[in-house]
C-alpha cells in the first residue's frame, strides 16, 4: 500500500501544540486543545469560513420549492443543525465512526442539480418529501458500503493526492471570485467597482494581519478581516440585515417539518449518484487534511470518516436537513492558520448546532455580505491549493510518467471550471460527476496511475529537461 510521506521540515503552530523532540508520550497536535476563549474564537472562525457554503444550498432548494421566508430561514437553520451534528460526529468521534481529524461536514452543493431536478418533475408540496426519501436511503447505503470504498486509499500516492489537492484549491477559487463580484450575476451590482474593492480591502486586511501580527490574533486574522469588512460594507449597502426581521430568537428543527419522507426509484438513484461523488471528495479531502496536520489518513481513518460523512447524512432529513460532506474550504483555513486541533472544529460544529437552535443568530452571521467572504476566500482556497503543490514537488516529478499524470489529470479537472457547459450535451445523471473538476480530476489520477505503475511494470524514465 502506498502510504502518504509526512512533512519534514518544523512547521510553526501558533497553538503550540507541536512536542518537543524526544517526548513521545506527549500528544499529537491534532489531538491536543485550546484555552477556552481561544478554542471558541477560532471554531468561530471556521463557522464564518463555510457559513455561506451550508446556507446556499437550501437557499436554492427553497426558491426552487417556492418556501416563505419563513420557511427559508427555517430550512437553512435546519442545515446548519445538521451540519453541526455531522462536524461533531467527525472531529470527536464514535466507535469507528468519525475521522477525528479537524474535518468540517456541511450540506454538499453537489446535490443541488439533482434536488432542483426532483423539484421540476414534483412541484409542490412532494418535492422536499422525496428529496429527503432520496438522502435517507442514499446515506444509508453510504454508510454499508463505506468500508468498501475506503480501500481505494491505496490508489492515491503523492502524485495522485497533490493533483485532487491543487485541484480542490482550484475548483473552489472560482466560488470566491463570484462572492466578491457580489454572489448573484443576475443583479444589477454583480462585479460592481464597490463588490470588488470591498473583497480586495478584506484580502489585503487579512493579509496585513498575517504579515505584521503574531499569536492568536495571527490566528483568526480570517476572522477579524470578516468582521471589519462587515463593517466597513454597511455604508456601501452591501450588508443587509432584511434576514434579522424574519428569524425568532428561538427555535428547534421539528422532525419531518415539511412531511414525512417520500420514496422515488429515480430520485433515490440519483442521490446515490451523489452520495459516490461526495465520497469521492471526502476521500480526497481526507488525504488533504491529513498532509496539512502530518497526520496522514489510513484507510481506518477514510472509513471511519465516511462513515461519519454518510451517518451525518442519513441522520439530516430528519431534520430537515440534506446530504452532507466534507468543505474543504476550511482545510485551507486550517493550513493558513497552523492550528490543527480537532477540538477547535469540534467548537466550531457547536456552534453550528446553536445556530441551528438560534436562527436570530444565524441570520446574524447571514449579514456578512459575500465580497467580503469572497476576499478571505481567495485566501483560504488558494492555500488549499498550494499545499497541493508541495505535495506534488515531493512526488517524483522528474519521471515522465508522473508529469503526464498530473498533466493529463489537471486538464480534465480544469475542464468544468475554464469551459462552462462543455458535458452540456450528457444525461442530466453523467454531469453530476462530469461537472464536478475535483471528480473528474481524481478518476483520471487514479486511473493514469494504475495505468503507469501497477498494470505490468517498466523502468522509471528522467523527465526531459526544458530550457537551458
Amino acid at each position: 500500500m502506498a502510504k502518504t510521506p509526512r512533512f519534514t521540515a518544523h512547521r510553526s503552530t501558533p497553538d503550540g501544540a507541536d512536542a518537543a523532540p524526544g517526548t513521545p508520550a506527549e500528544k499529537h497536535p491534532v489531538d491536543r486543545t485550546l484555552p477556552p476563549f481561544r478554542l471558541v474564537t477560532a471554531g468561530l472562525q471556521h463557522v464564518a469560513a463555510m457559513y455561506a457554503g451550508v446556507v446556499a444550498p437550501p437557499l436554492v432548494v427553497g426558491t426552487a420549492v417556492g418556501l416563505s421566508v419563513t420557511e427559508l430561514t427555517f430550512l437553512m437553520g435546519a442545515s446548519l443543525f445538521t451540519a453541526g451534528i455531522a462536524t461533531l460526529l467527525q472531529t470527536l468521534g464514535v466507535w469507528r465512526i468519525g475521522a477525528r481529524l479537524p474535518f468540517v461536514n456541511g450540506v454538499t452543493f453537489a446535490g443541488v442539480a439533482p434536488m432542483l431536478a426532483i423539484v421540476d418533475s414534483r412541484p409542490g408540496d412532494d418535492a422536499l418529501p422525496v428529496i429527503f426519501g432520496a438522502v435517507l436511503v442514499a446515506g444509508a447505503l453510504g454508510f454499508l458500503v463505506a468500508p468498501y470504498f475506503s480501500r481505494l486509499v491505496r490508489f492515491f500516492p503523492p502524485v495522485v493526492t497533490g493533483t485532487v489537492i491543487t485541484l480542490i484549491g482550484i475548483s473552489l477559487l472560482p466560488v470566491a471570485f463570484g462572492w466578491a463580484q457580489g454572489g448573484d450575476a443576475a443583479a444589477a451590482d454583480y462585479g460592481a467597482p464597490k463588490n470588488i474593492a470591498t473583497a480586495a480591502a478584506t484580502l489585503l486586511l487579512v493579509l496585513l494581519l498575517r504579515r505584521f501580527t503574531r499569536g492568536f490574533v495571527r490566528q483568526i486574522a480570517v476572522l477579524l478581516g470578516l468582521l471589519v469588512g462587515t463593517v466597513a460594507a454597511v455604508p456601501l449597502g452591501l450588508t443587509d440585515f432584511g434576514a434579522l426581521d424574519a428569524a425568532d430568537p428561538v427555535g428547534f428543527p421539528t422532525p419531518f417539518h415539511f412531511g414525512a419522507p417520500q420514496f422515488s426509484a429515480a430520485a433515490i438513484v440519483s442521490m446515490c449518484v451523489v452520495m459516490l461523488v461526495s465520497m469521492t471528495e471526502s476521500t480526497a479531502d481526507m488525504l488533504a487534511l491529513g498532509e496539512i496536520v502530518e497526520r496522514p489518513a489510513d484507510e481506518r481513518t477514510i472509513a471511519a470518516g465516511l462513515r461519519a460523512d454518510t451517518l451525518g447524512s442519513f441522520v439530516s432529513p430528519f431534520f430537515n436537513g440534506f446530504t452532507c460532506s466534507a468543505f474543504a474550504q476550511n482545510i485551507g483555513l486550517v493550513a493558513m492558520t497552523g492550528v490543527r486541533s480537532r477540538f477547535v472544529v469540534a467548537a466550531g460544529g457547536g456552534i453550528l448546532v446553536l445556530l441551528g437552535l438560534c436562527p436570530l443568530a444565524a441570520a446574524l452571521v447571514a449579514t456578512v455580505p459575500l465580497p467580503v467572504l469572497g476576499g478571505a476566500g481567495v485566501v483560504l482556497f488558494g492555500s488549499v491549493a498550494a499545499s497541493g503543490i508541495q505535495t506534488l514537488v515531493r512526488a517524483g516529478l522528474d519521471r515522465d510518467d508522473n508529469v503526464l499524470i498530473v498533466a493529463v489529470s489537471l486538464g480534465v479537472g480544469i475542464i468544468p471550471i475554464t469551459a462552462d457547459g462543455f458535458y452540456h450535451a450528457f444525461p442530466e445523471s453523467a454531469r453530476i460527476v462530469l461537472d464536478s473538476g475535483i471528480s473528474t480530476g481524481c478518476v483520471t489520477a487514479i486511473a493514469l496511475n494504475l495505468l503507469f505503475h501497477h498494470i505490468g511494470h517498466r523502468p522509471a524514465v528522467p523527465a526531459p529537461r526544458t530550457g537551458g
